[in-house]
């Protein structure tokens, strides 16, 4: 079976906005290790890292290669979680949620395309963009907290 080179590239942009998160969380979690919240940071971050093993699964079963790293995304998200570790934990919790609000966004306009396979839209409807939701809300919490 061959994917679509339009849904390849949809599941593989969301992937890599997965490994970025798994990467700018544990970076986050060298500067928040012990702040209000470490614990559903940790939490949130081992959810990105199931997100990204269900995509790549997901991109597997339609016949595609999931990519391996995080591409641009990685080297951004490290670089504003290099900036906001320089500048303190609750910078790094608003750049956790600002990510967290790219992906969000990212998830909603991959539900609007017509070339996704049903079940990718499921996952995503279903457990994915519900996941980011609530961890923008967690993280809101956390700031508040900080």
């Amino acid at each position: 079976m061959h994917i679509p080179k339009d849904t390849n590239h949809t599941l593989n942009n969301l992937l890599r906005g997965e490994l970025a998160a798994t990467q700018t969380y544990q970076q986050a979690l060298d500067v928040l290790a012990d702040a209000p919240g470490a614990t559903d940071l940790r939490r949130i971050h081992d959810e990105h890292r199931e997100a990204a093993n269900t995509l790549r699964l997901q991109i597997r079963e339609v016949g595609g290669e999931p990519d391996h790293s995080s591409g641009s995304w990685g080297t951004w998200a490290g670089m504003v979680e290099g900036a906001a570790n320089l500048l303190g934990p609750k910078v790094a919790a608003l750049s956790l949620k600002q990510g967290e609000e790219v992906g969000m966004r990212d998830y909603e306009n991959a539900l609007q395309t017509d070339h996704l396979p049903a079940d990718c839209k499921m996952l995503i409807d279903n457990c994915l963009l519900p996941h980011t939701r609530e961890h923008i809300a967690t993280l809101e919490r956390i700031i508040e907290s900080l």
